[in-house]
């Protein structure tokens, strides 16, 4: 053994105390990818960037996805699976046996009172409650046989999202960075557009990189006024002036990364700050809607006061996947409620309510993706966490139902104009063709290029992965793809 002085002990010493102190705030920061990561979605790569674009396992079929997530559980059977069935015996006891969630149900079928009508080549079955979608439907896959784990909001969200239901784990969203990075190094990979008034149900917690590192959670994005939450954006006259404070940056950047090789979390730091210079310049622009023509704003509805704000995070979000994001999330208007498809009472008025404010800006998303030729490659997914009962809580209300609920998927591979599985005569629990959650996330990762049983990341000595297919026997539903 070579004989060391005490400097130079003390010297290595002060050197490893300095590196555990790095790692210790890089590690509060999420930034230190897990030891043993498989290499699809180890979070680095030759550059160092752990959000440089990454192929998947196979040939993909879409590149990015936007999800319409429609909080509080919209009634199936008063939007896409009429039941002349129930409509018949309205006022009937159900026959068998109800799970509910809350007290006031009463065992007593309740018909929709909302006329249905088909739509397109298709002759896909929609209520007269969303007509701009029944315009749509030639475009859409229709899945009438999802179900999910759970009947209370907050558990079936962290499902939706995340695969399981208790909370804690990555998004959905957060997986899909991990694994392929982002086409646009301005802007983050995985962007969330909420109603400005406030959060709905569960709050940040849905757009959560768990214990993923921190650069894959999602990143809100203001639907009015400055775009980035906490970055002040440069004005016109000021933007020369913020590019070449930006390059000075990233030169003392690289110069410092010239003194300190080898160190990849203080890469990955720095790459932290310098992304948001960039999107103080990128995002501003990118998310200017003025830009648009007079004819696209009026598309989302953005004339009309009822579908400006939900239609204007709809517009945000075509701009945002044409500029080459990856993941981007928009949730409903704070109107009636921070839940606006709860309808345990007030079906009809509520509906109405919330159907006028999302109905125009989701199929204008669709249609106008189409147009422009990224609907073949971008998935839109609208969907919320469950369904509603055949049975009446109250005088005109539905309570919650994890056993049965429909989805709308659009682009990136997904058959056009068709219509999966069936719920039973009632439309209380799925009987055909079911679709569980983790299978939702494995065909949407599958169009991605990704094969959800290799998709994995080593925590707390195990690999974990979004569908866990082991305890959750996720599949690929094949029949939804062209």
């Amino acid at each position: 053994m070579l004989p060391i002085s005490r400097r130079d002990w003390l010297q290595s010493l002060g050197a490893g105390f300095g590196t555990l102190a790095l790692a210790g705030v890089l590690g509060d920061a999420g930034l230190l990818a897990s030891p043993g990561t498989p290499s699809l979605g180890s979070g680095s790569t030759a550059s160092g960037n752990p959000m440089a674009p990454r192929g998947g396992h196979f040939p993909a079929r879409a590149r990015a996805v936007i999800q319409l997530c429609q909080n509080g559980g919209p009634s199936q059977m008063d939007l896409f699976d009429p039941k002349p069935e129930l409509t018949k015996r309205s006022g009937e006891p159900h026959p068998g046996q109800v799970e509910t969630f809350q007290l006031g149900n009463k065992n007593v079928l309740l018909g929709s009172p909302f006329r249905f009508q088909k739509y397109g080549q298709s002759g896909m079955e929609f209520s007269e409650l969303i007509p701009r979608l029944g315009g749509v439907a030639d475009d859409l896959c229709l899945v009438r046989s999802m179900y999910t784990g759970n009947n209370n909001h907050p558990f079936a969200l962290n499902m939706l999202q995340t695969g399981k239901t208790f909370a804690g784990r990555p998004a959905v969203g957060s997986w899909i960075g991990y694994a392929l990075g982002t086409e646009n190094q301005d802007l983050p990979g995985y962007i969330v557009l909420r109603d400005p008034a406030g959060y709905n149900t569960s709050g940040k917690m849905v757009w959560s990189s768990g214990w993923l590192p921190a650069v894959y959670q999602g990143t809100e994005f203001n639907a009015s006024g400055s775009p980035v939450l906490h970055l002040q954006p440069a004005r016109p006259r000021q933007e020369n002036q913020a590019e070449r404070s930006r390059r000075l940056l990233a030169e003392l950047n690289r110069f410092h990364r010239d003194r300190h090789p080898g160190e990849s979390e203080l890469d990955a730091r720095i790459q932290g700050f310098e992304l948001a210079a960039r999107m103080q310049l990128t995002a501003t622009r990118l998310l200017d809607l003025s830009q648009e023509t007079v004819a696209t704003r009026e598309l989302y509805g953005l004339d009309q006061p009822a579908t400006a704000g939900y239609g204007a995070r709809c517009l945000m979000a075509r701009r945002l996947v044409e500029a080459g994001v990856r993941f981007v999330q928009i949730f409903p208007p704070l109107d009636p409620s921070f839940q606006p498809w709860d309808t345990h009472a007030n079906l009809q008025s509520g509906l109405k309510s919330i159907c006028g404010r999302v109905d125009q800006p989701s199929a204008a998303l669709i249609f106008d993706l189409k147009q422009r030729g990224l609907l073949e490659d971008v998935i839109v997914l609208w969907t919320g966490e469950f369904g509603r009962l055949p049975i009446t809580e109250g005088s005109d209300g539905r309570d919650h139902n994890r056993h049965a609920f429909s989805l709308l998927l659009a682009g990136g591979g997904f058959r056009a104009g068709h219509i999966h599985g069936e719920t039973d005569e009632f439309g209380y629990r799925s009987v055909l063709n079911r679709v569980g959650v983790p299978d939702l996330h494995a065909t949407i990762l599958n169009q991605l290029g990704i094969d959800h049983t290799r998709l994995a990341f080593v925590h707390a000595g195990r690999p974990e992965r979004l569908t866990d297919p082991e305890v959750t026997g996720a599949r690929v539903v094949e029949e939804l793809l062209a």
